[in-house]
């Protein structure tokens, strides 16, 4: 256990002598928590694995043509232009050293080291598929705009090779279409390839009906939308039923193949089911940082990777350093985006209290705003307090709240109008799908984790210690 250094952060000697606050991730948590900086008296560096900020809850569009990736991940510096006191700069975070103060990142091969003052940690979480992740090569997750992208390769490839086929058990596989998980993202998921093949190719193809397509929503719980309540989520169910998604409860996926699952049933039965697109969209794991930090501080970190903060969000010993998000694990919260949000502002208010020699403020307080998830066109399910929402009425909420949250006036205007062509029309104007994207991510992994820093050219760096330029971006 790394032993705890003075509680207040010492000053820093570059950029002026002001605090370095460092924010890993650019996510929900680490976006807000920079803005919350905005006005203090501070020097921020936000490390991001993309350039991009990504609104998570909105992959599913992209994956199933409703929305372009730029209308749901604005640049991150693009965001933070006017904020004079943050600095973006890309690279994975591969280590944290409590005891330095240093946050160690890398990017085609070079390798970059960032002292901090004060850290919030908010690299988020990744799919995880329960200890079986060469599930991933046949399933891919929904965890970023390279996940989105490869499935709408899937999922658009899918038919284009069912018109070409001439076994109708061939084509029968290719129209298959299963989801893993039935939390919101499953059934929304689910929802729009069913909207997808019901409304907007039915008419585009000549050899094959798209409207005979067999979806899948499979769980290995007893309920859809289990966090929603059994009320809401039969509601789900019957919605799914009603637009032709077939629901299978209490089946837990064994192994997964280019062919199709195994499954198993609630009564030991095994079976398959052949399809050629799987989606995985049951279950996530935190950053492997919650490790590295558990291992530093002693803090507990849960079989998922969350780590055990303190009611403040920092880690026992080490008020210097928050941990927010996906990433935390306090009080059962849920791995949602208002999480992250409220848990970012709150670390960044602790940073600006402790500077001014405040005292720190009481306790962090989630307030739950409530949980929704679409169904289908006008179709939506909202959990909001002590109210249940259902139908159109759900589905107008679920439409103001994300355009809210949704970063930037031109992406907003932009998403509008892309679903008044998906929700009122037909069409999906982003049916765009390339070899390279289905199979990018395979061809990368095949080729090893010294491909990228040797197509980058140039010298390879040295570990570099500190902030050698002084720029204010990069």
């Amino acid at each position: 256990m790394t032993t705890s250094r003075a509680s207040d952060p010492a000053a820093s000697t570059t950029h002026g002598g002001r605090p370095r606050v460092v924010i890993v991730g650019s996510g929900f948590g680490g976006l807000f928590a920079a803005q919350r900086l905005r006005k203090a008296d501070v020097d921020v560096t936000i490390i991001g694995k993309t350039s991009h900020h990504l609104f998570q809850p909105l992959l599913y569009q992209v994956a199933t043509g409703i929305l372009s990736e730029g209308e749901i991940a604005p640049a991150t510096r693009e965001i933070l232009r006017r904020q004079e006191n943050a600095r973006v700069v890309m690279g994975e975070v591969t280590d944290i050293d409590l005891a330095a103060r240093t946050v160690t990142s890398t990017i085609l091969g070079r390798t970059t080291v960032h002292p901090y003052d004060e850290l919030i940690v908010a690299a988020g979480a990744g799919q995880s598929y329960f200890g079986n992740d060469r599930f991933a090569e046949f399933a891919p997750g929904m965890k970023s705009i390279d996940d989105a992208l490869e499935l709408r390769g899937r999922i658009f490839g899918a038919f284009e090779l069912a018109e070409l086929a001439t076994d109708q058990a061939e084509i029968d596989r290719l129209m298959t279409f299963v989801v893993v998980g039935a939390g919101p993202t499953g059934v929304e998921m689910a929802g729009q390839i069913a909207e997808l093949a019901h409304r907007t190719l039915k008419k585009d193809f000549r050899n094959i009906d798209p409207r005979t397509s067999r979806i899948v929503l499979l769980d290995a719980a007893p309920y859809v939308l289990p966090s929603f309540g059994e009320r809401l989520g039969g509601r789900a169910r019957r919605q799914l039923n009603e637009i032709g998604v077939e629901v299978q409860l209490g089946a837990m996926v064994t192994d997964v193949d280019a062919d199709g699952l195994d499954i198993k049933d609630a009564d030991g039965q095994v079976r398959r089911l052949n399809a050629a697109t799987k989606i995985w969209a049951a279950g996530v794991q935190a950053s492997p940082l919650g490790r590295v930090l558990g291992e530093q501080s002693g803090a507990e970190v849960d079989r998922a990777g969350r780590v055990s903060v303190l009611p403040d969000l920092t880690l026992p010993g080490h008020p210097e350093v928050h941990v927010v998000g996906d990433m935390m694990s306090l009080d059962k919260l849920p791995g949602v985006a208002q999480v992250a949000i409220q848990g970012g502002r709150y670390a960044a208010d602790q940073i600006r209290r402790r500077l001014a020699g405040k005292e720190a403020q009481g306790p962090f307080r989630y307030f739950d705003k409530g949980s929704m998830a679409t169904i289908s066109r006008f179709h939506a399910v909202a959990d909001i307090g002590r109210f249940k929402f259902e139908g159109f009425v759900a589905w107008m909420i679920w439409l103001v709240i994300h355009l809210f949250y949704i970063v930037g006036f031109k992406s907003r205007i932009t998403t509008v109008l892309h679903w008044l062509v998906s929700f009122m029309g037909r069409g999906r104007s982003q049916r765009v799908a390339t070899q390279q994207q289905v199979f990018g991510r395979l061809a990368l992994e095949n080729l090893g984790p010294n491909f990228e820093a040797s197509k980058t050219g140039g010298l390879k760096d040295e570990p570099v210690t500190g902030d050698l330029t002084g720029r204010e971006s990069a």
